[in-house]
């Protein structure tokens, strides 16, 4: 069944389409940028630098806030602007990181089928060699031995001496007539 083909309206493609403002700017970002900032973020934030700075900061902050002349003190003792920080912090790191993670993953779900493809690439391989193993074995059973050609090697020595001694037994009969 043919599909009926959409008529073209010539004048359309020739003139251009209304234009579409947004108050949204149109931004393009490469996942793969983005990517690779997550696993350096999460990477960074894994290690005891981070956790070290992470610590004398808070601690700092703590006493800063505990022991400096009220009028200097931006964040008393419940430390509630402390919390909104580590609260923001620690909710760009959590997507920043299970970002980073799915990356990983889908790494690692590649290297597994190519490690797949490699182990049944290797055991055909194995079964051929097995195969051929085996058939040289059933060709080495039928070739001739050493033990073999020297026995056959002896028959036709004596056949040969046999022969000689006849035909010497001949020139002798004929000489004798």
């Amino acid at each position: 069944m043919a599909r009926a083909r959409k008529r073209v309206d010539v004048e359309r493609l020739n003139s251009p389409g209304p234009f579409k403002r947004s108050w949204v700017p149109h931004v393009r970002i490469d996942s793969e940028i983005v990517g690779a900032f997550a696993e350096k973020f999460a990477k960074f934030m894994g290690t005891a630098r981070f956790l070290g700075w992470m610590t004398v900061i808070v601690a700092m902050w703590a006493v800063w806030n505990s022991v400096a002349p009220a009028a200097l003190r931006f964040d008393p003792y419940p430390f509630i602007f402390l919390t909104l920080v580590l609260s923001l912090q620690a909710s760009y790191a959590a997507p920043l990181i299970l970002l980073a993670q799915y990356r990983q993953e889908a790494r690692d779900r590649i290297s597994q089928e190519d490690d797949r493809k490699q182990a049944a690439q290797s055991r055909a391989d194995m079964d051929f060699l097995a195969r051929e193993i085996a058939g040289l074995r059933m060709r080495v059973g039928e070739l001739a031995t050493r033990d073999f050609i020297r026995s056959e090697l002896r028959e036709f020595l004596e056949d040969l001496d046999e022969r000689q001694e006849e035909s010497l037994h001949l020139d002798e009969a004929e000489e004798t007539l």
